[in-house]
């Protein structure tokens, strides 16, 4: 099987070729490969069996005065890479996210949920998911995920520590509810369904369980062996933004079991294992 990453410079992309070592693969970084480019697209596709894609414009709020800028990235690139699958018979994984959908949920979202993105970065992240799933209706998957940290690049958990070495108490929103995701967790997952030969359709990939921003920073600081209420709880509205902000980001998880594969192990679980790569001073 022969496997092309794009995007494979950042925090899931390094992690999806990790997984991936031993296996045949093109790991192609935004420096190689510009997927708003269809005639490059074509040929990067071209030769190989599985593309995950894991490029994407991920500046949530940036997406606010760029919309034609993201969705061009994150709608028209999806969709280029979905005309060049149909076209050489290869297969394609799509990332997603939780803000295709309006964050109003009291339950966790089902794949099948109506999807309805309050800010441009979820519209234009839905207008990819909407282009593969019509060009490859046996060969696409969308997996979305939420709440990502990792090894590398930015993210949240990684934040907390630094913060947590500056600063003597955090503020930290408790009036968001989501599920920490560890980005290796997402690749594994990944491979296995590809590897599985599930059925095509939308897959949600995230740990399982539910936290707010601030039960996960005091996770975080008890990782680090720091004392968790140095983490004060506050609310969104003392941190405004320009994109609104998913209330409830829970994604359910039954497509795991439909295509009989297990879904991701709880979220408290995979950040006490990666927390030494993640928080290496933990």
């Amino acid at each position: 099987m022969r496997w092309l990453v794009t995007g494979a410079a950042g925090m899931l992309g390094r992690d999806m070729t990790t997984v991936l070592d031993g296996a045949q693969v093109t790991a192609l970084t935004r420096a190689d490969l510009d997927i708003t480019d269809a005639a490059a697209v074509d040929t990067a596709v071209s030769g190989h069996d599985v593309i995950v894609n894991t490029a994407a414009w991920t500046d949530v709020d940036g997406a606010e005065t760029a919309e034609e800028a993201a969705t061009a990235v994150n709608g028209a690139g999806p969709a280029h890479l979905a005309a060049a699958c149909a076209r050489h018979g290869a297969r394609l994984v799509h990332v997603s996210t939780d803000y295709v959908f309006d964050g109003a949920a009291t339950a966790p979202y089902p794949e099948d949920a109506p999807t309805a993105p309050r800010s441009a970065y979820g519209r234009s992240k839905l207008a990819g998911e909407r282009a593969v799933l019509a060009a490859l209706p046996d060969a696409g998957y969308v997996v979305r995920t939420a709440w990502l940290y990792g090894e590398h690049g930015g993210n949240f958990v990684r934040t907390m520590a630094r913060l947590a070495a500056q600063r003597d108490t955090l503020d930290v929103v408790d009036d968001q509810r989501g599920q920490p995701t560890w980005s290796m967790d997402v690749a594994h997952a990944i491979a296995g369904l590809v590897r599985a030969d599930a059925p095509a359709g939308v897959y949600h990939a995230t740990n399982a369980g539910e936290t707010t921003w601030f039960g996960l920073a005091r996770a975080v600081f008890a990782q680090l062996g720091l004392d968790p209420a140095r983490v004060r709880p506050t609310t969104t509205d003392r941190f405004p933004r320009p994109a609104p902000r998913p209330a409830y980001s829970v994604l359910g998880h039954d497509g795991w079991a439909r295509a009989g594969l297990a879904p991701l192990r709880p979220w408290d679980e995979a950040l006490a294992e990666a927390a030494p790569a993640v928080l290496p001073q933990a």
